[in-house]
């Protein structure tokens, strides 16, 4: 460049949504087709990936629950040194960039370092996974509001608050927490046998679902084998899947669990 100016690159938090390749956004896509680097998580989808050029550099951080490949600094830093050496930069997280994405965290770096940068939202499995396993987290006469939570063990979580929550209750990244969440809400006065879910890997082909209630949903879930990525739903909307339900799995698919409550 003139005047010995150094070309300095962006970063673009991009959601690639729950899993579903096709549930990206139209932005995010004409993103991450143009881009000079992707780095990206385990949950973003291999497809996803594909799209970025032949050309473009690509970072995989894998970070999951009790094994991050990557610390969250070092994906700070990662980003911070793409951009500086003038490269477009497409960040793919799961889901939502801003919705326990730690997108914030890679934003404010990026602003202390002075470099520009954007967000564009996804589609977040707190309402994509339920809504692939038929239960509308909001429904009229039913529940008029939804509340999402962090289900993760060293989460801080008003549980009392939760457990008078009049709506539905979504927890993410909950496997792991989930019999610790049941226990605590059951003793805060939450109603045992409200009726529960359970949706692993939703809006893939891997989907399954298991639905209990408040009381017994971790122990069919342990029994199933759930394992992360899944998403619990607690409230009279699971109720409705038997009339909602919709996805049908892909041939040769897992075949979805479901208890009756």
């Amino acid at each position: 460049m003139e005047n010995g100016e150094t070309q300095v690159g962006t970063v673009h938090l991009v959601g690639a949504g729950p899993g579903d390749p096709g549930l990206i956004t139209a932005r995010g896509l004409e993103l991450l087709r143009r881009c000079d680097a992707v780095v990206y998580d385990r949950l973003a989808a291999p497809e996803l990936v594909a799209e970025a050029p032949a050309g473009a550099e690509r970072y995989f951080v894998g970070k999951e629950p009790g094994c991050h490949s990557s610390t969250q600094d070092e994906i700070n830093e990662l980003l911070v040194s793409l951009a500086r050496r003038g490269l477009e930069v497409v960040r793919l997280k799961g889901g939502d960039p801003f919705v326990f994405g730690r997108g914030g965290e890679e934003a404010g770096a990026l602003a202390e370092a002075g470099l520009a940068f954007d967000v564009v939202p996804g589609v977040s499995a707190a309402v994509a996974a339920p809504a692939y396993a038929g239960i509308p987290v909001t429904h009229r006469g039913v529940a008029s509001s939804f509340a999402v939570v962090a289900g993760h063990p060293e989460g801080k979580v008003d549980w009392a608050g939760l457990a008078g929550f009049p709506g539905s209750l979504v927890l993410m990244m909950g496997v792991a927490g989930l019999r610790r969440a049941t226990e605590h809400l059951i003793e805060q006065g939450r109603d045992p046998t409200e009726a529960a879910a359970i949706v692993e890997w939703g809006t893939t082909p891997r989907q399954r679902t298991v639905v209990g209630d408040l009381a017994s949903i971790a122990d069919l879930a342990e029994a199933a084998g759930i394992e992360p990525p899944a998403t619990v739903v607690i409230g009279d909307v699971v109720t409705l899947r038997a009339t909602v339900e919709w996805f049908q799995q892909p041939r040769g698919a897992v075949q979805e669990q479901d208890r009756s409550i």
